[in-house]
């Protein structure tokens, strides 16, 4: 009876390793948007990438608005003065803000570009307007998607049994929806939320992706030149 000798063991790999590629080579992080009419699902969409993604984290709006019963300062929103925000608007502190039913809601610049810089990816949910700016602000930076409900039927359905609110506000929730949803082909990518779990892999599968483009890992070169070496 014949005998082979096993294959030798793998040798340690180092930081060094050229098999160990995708952690050692720096990449610059990304901004995810996420926007939907409401009802579409684009909150729960959010909260699974948040639980599942260590390396993903919320935006943190600033707001004029007083705080809400059970809002913590710095996680919700972060609460500033009227002063304050326009000082913001004047530095050019903030990547999108808007006035919404009389109060002010901005993106601060700095903690996200910090993130960026240190490879983190920044999730936002915005709508269509907000998304024009950070377009403007962050260019190649961002990632835009956006969720579609499957029919009007069901997000009507959604609206319905979400809020249990009386007719006349869930027509003028629909009517907000269809001008919402005119706005799908201004993103990078659609996703119809007919199945949540498919939704969430849906937008796990463009992050993986975009996270590999080749102009967000700037280490790149570096580790060609050292494997080429």
């Amino acid at each position: 009876m014949s005998r082979t000798n096993p294959d030798p063991p793998e040798p340690p790999t180092s930081a060094a390793d050229p098999r160990q590629a995708s952690a050692i080579i720096a990449r610059r992080g990304l901004m995810l948007v996420l926007s939907s009419p409401s009802g579409a699902g684009k909150s729960s969409i959010a909260r699974a990438l948040l639980r599942r993604d260590d390396n993903l984290s919320m935006s943190v709006s600033v707001t004029t608005r007083a705080p809400r019963s059970g809002e913590i300062d710095g996680a919700d929103y972060t609460f500033v003065s009227e002063s304050a925000y326009a000082e913001m608007v004047a530095a050019d502190g903030l990547l999108e803000h808007a006035r919404v039913f009389g109060n002010h809601y901005g993106t601060p610049r700095a903690p996200v570009e910090d993130a960026m810089r240190r490879g983190r990816d920044v999730l936002f949910d915005v709508d269509w307007q907000g998304t024009q700016q950070l377009r403007q602000n962050a260019r190649a930076d961002l990632v835009s998607i956006f969720i579609l409900p499957p029919s009007r039927a069901e997000l009507e359905r959604r609206l319905r049994q979400r809020a249990q609110d009386p007719d006349e506000v869930v027509r003028r929730r629909m009517a907000k929806a269809a001008d919402e949803m005119s706005h799908w082909a201004e993103y990078d990518y659609v996703i119809v939320n007919d199945c949540l779990e498919t939704a969430v892999a849906g937008v796990e599968a463009i992050l993986a992706a975009e996270r590999l483009r080749r102009d967000r890992r700037i280490g790149l070169a570096a580790f060609v030149a050292a494997v080429s070496a």
